[in-house]
């Protein structure tokens, strides 16, 4: 009986020191580990909870949001005052002030602001995802967790062609929301959003989802019967393909989560569509299977490591059915091909229509775009594109987007330089050329909030013919001129009107 005894209980403290050993192990491999990787190890041995119904038959919330709420955080935020004047609006989509609670000031005002949103923690200890607008000018950020802790919290990474944000805070043991997949997703499912709008305590409000892969053009809006033309070769690094849903989203929601009835996480709550700037309907998430790549890239690069196809476009319509000579409704008209890029690599020319990913039917840019941006240079992807009426599959290899540094070692790099400036330009089309008398320039078709053009008041609209002396004729050229930037000076020549130019130099430190 004793040796019974002696040999259990060595048996016990053998297995103790195995799975004490087991979990050291685990929390080294744990920094390697995606942060899907980390979800799944969590969970596993704290199984979720599955949706129940209600006894009228009707989905029973009540789960999803005790599981989640704890989850989502309130985001406040201190940042220098900024003016707001010279921006483009007028547009239902324009609502990153109006929708995150950024105050209005005048020009000339230089007290610091506060602004407020939402995040979600992914990882017990301290990750939270939440919205590029909501820290992108932040000089100091503090989360709140709902049973009134407070943290400070750092930026690890941030992107503002994707939106997001990735926040870390000095915490263990934190209540996380359970990652979803956005991909299994149903038009007509049942949704939760939960955020802190309004300047309220955690809220939960319920809908449907309403739309899937929605473009709206709140990141990088396109230029829309501006002079230039609707269906001018526009090149857009933002990527957008939200999650629609009637969930009632207000100010003080971005960055907060939006949850399927298991409380699992399917996208980040991002923007609403609206006249008024509070709730009529219209919500926007982006996807959360996108939103893990963009994440992963944060924690491990601290920036956002993009493949790119090498093509420019436009979606099929009447115009470009017409201009082309086609009669496709689906796909991606190819306007121009890049030059050493993946798409020339694999024989894709101009001209020819980009039919399937993947085997997935294009119906518009953001199936294509989404797919992507999940996607990291060298990573391969099959696609199917039709010429001379005959469809054809080819792989191709994703690849990078070059940086070029200027000779000078203290100046910054040219991606630093254009994201400083705060701008989109867009192509001037030949009658605009005409029009002023030009033989080169960009429009600028937006001004983004906290930039350099807007800090200076440079209006939407301006046509740009040269950038530190070089003729510009669309993005590409624009960003190879500011290559050659020295003392921190960008020199632009613009034409407000025909017969009158004006010369201006932006400072990059101001």
């Amino acid at each position: 009986m004793k040796k019974i005894g002696v040999t259990l209980l060595i048996a016990i403290i053998g297995g103790a020191i195995a799975i004490g050993g087991f979990k050291l192990l685990d929390n080294k491999k744990m920094d390697n580990m995606t942060f899907e990787e980390r979800q799944k190890v969590f969970y596993a041995n704290n199984p979720g909870v599955e949706p129940i119904s209600s006894s009228s038959g009707n989905p029973d919330f009540t789960q999803a949001a005790a599981a989640v709420s704890p989850g989502v955080v309130h985001i406040t935020v201190t940042m220098k005052g900024r003016s707001n004047q010279g921006r483009g609006g007028g547009s239902p989509f324009d609502m990153f002030e109006e929708f995150f609670g950024v105050p209005q000031q005048r020009r000339g005002q230089a007290r610091p602001q506060t602004a407020s949103g939402s995040g979600v923690i992914i990882s017990p200890d301290g990750y939270i995802v939440t919205n590029n607008h909501v820290v992108e000018e932040a000089d100091k950020i503090e989360v709140i967790l709902t049973d009134k802790r407070k943290f400070d919290a750092k930026v690890i990474g941030r992107d503002p062609n994707f939106d997001l944000a990735l926040l870390k805070v000095s915490g263990n043991d934190l209540p996380m929301v359970k990652l979803g997949n956005s991909d299994q997703v149903q038009i007509g499912e049942w949704v939760l959003a939960v955020g802190y709008p309004l300047g309220l305590q955690s809220t939960v409000t319920a809908g449907i989802i309403s739309a899937k892969g929605r473009r709206i053009g709140i990141l990088d809006e396109q230029p829309r019967q501006q002079g230039y033309g609707e269906q001018e070769q526009f090149i857009s690094n933002a990527v957008e393909s939200f999650l629609q849903t009637d969930a009632v989203i207000n100010r003080g929601n971005s960055g907060g989560a939006l949850v399927n009835t298991k409380g699992e996480l399917i996208g980040i709550n991002s923007a609403i569509a609206s006249p008024t700037g509070t709730y009529a309907g219209y919500g926007f998430a982006i996807p959360i299977n996108l939103t893990k790549k963009i994440l992963d890239d944060f924690k491990e690069f601290g920036s956002v490591k993009r493949g790119y196809v090498g093509v420019t476009f436009n979606e099929i319509n009447d115009q470009v059915r017409e201009e082309a000579g086609i009669d496709d409704v689906d796909g991606l008209y190819v306007r121009d091909v890049v030059k050493g890029g993946a798409a020339e690599a694999a024989g894709i020319k101009a001209g020819d229509i980009l039919k399937k990913i993947e085997g997935r039917v294009i119906y518009g840019s953001p199936v294509l775009q989404e797919h992507i941006a999940r996607l990291r240079p060298g990573d391969k992807v099959k696609l199917t594109y039709k010429r001379d009426g005959k469809e054809k599959d080819v792989t191709i290899t994703l690849k990078g987007e070059e940086t070029k540094k200027t000779d000078d070692a203290a100046s910054a790099s040219t991606a630093e330089i254009f994201n400083k400036l705060g701008a989109s330009f867009a192509p001037a089309n030949a009658a605009t050329k005409k029009n002023l008398g030009i033989n080169s320039g960009v429009v600028v078709s937006q001004v983004h909030q906290g930039g350099i053009f807007e800090y200076f008041d440079v209006q939407r609209g301006l046509v740009i013919t040269h950038v530190n002396g070089k003729p510009v004729n669309n993005v590409e050229d624009v960003e190879k001129a500011l290559a050659s930037t020295r003392r921190d000076i960008v020199r632009i020549t613009g034409v407000p009107e025909k017969g009158s130019t004006v010369e201006f130099n932006v400072p990059l430190k101001y």
